[in-house]
């Protein structure tokens, strides 16, 4: 009986830090006045504050592209474990949804792509970013930008989901071809099962 007691104080005392580090979270988001967006997907909820006082070209993009349903339904498609997760681009099919043009890279912002943070995918061209995205499951400073190497902006993070982060990047992932503007290509790092990202929304403040 003490034992049971003690472990149920102790998953309690877990559950109490955490509301408390989310709420505190919550209320620095609400001075800042940045938005919020509540990602949903097959493999649970996602919550993320995006950055529009530091990266504002980025999430006025962003943000375009969630008023417009594009993320909807789209999934997962690179899956990297002690790396990173990029969805936001491909269908469940593998085909790629058309995007409008790129945008400016902002990686001089002076965020840094630490785990939990969310940024924009790209090629090579620093300014090729459309509406591929990806969150940061362990520190990758190497991404940031440095005198002389273009990084990869940071535009948000996340508040509560990382538990989701960290499922769906201990995906079992093998190669698979894909539909690109280019035409077919094969990927790699492709989860076997699809995780769909079912809707991304504006929270009210």
């Amino acid at each position: 009986m003490t034992t049971r007691l003690n472990f149920f104080r102790i998953v309690w005392r877990g559950l109490f830090a955490a509301s408390m580090l989310l709420g505190a979270m919550w209320a620095l988001s609400e001075e800042t006045g940045n938005p919020i967006v509540l990602m949903k997907t097959t493999d649970g909820d996602i919550t993320i504050e995006l950055f529009a006082d530091k990266s504002p070209v980025t999430v006025e993009n962003f943000l375009s592209y969630v008023d417009n349903g594009h993320y909807d339904g789209t999934i997962f498609h690179r899956v990297i474990p002690n790396f990173m997760i990029q969805g936001g681009g491909f269908t469940e099919a593998l085909e790629e949804k058309p995007t409008r043009e790129p945008i400016v890279n902002e990686s001089k912002n002076k965020l840094h792509n630490t785990r939990g943070t969310l940024a924009m995918a790209r090629t090579n061209d620093p300014d090729s970013a459309t509406a591929q995205f990806f969150i940061n499951q362990r520190s990758n400073l190497r991404l940031d930008w440095s005198p002389g190497k273009d990084g990869y902006t940071v535009f948000g993070e996340v508040l509560d989901g990382m538990q989701v982060v960290d499922i769906i990047a201990l995906s079992d992932t093998g190669a698979a071809q894909a539909m690109t503007t280019r035409g077919p290509t094969v990927f790699q790092d492709v989860p076997v099962k699809p995780i769909i990202i079912l809707s991304v929304q504006r929270l009210a403040r």
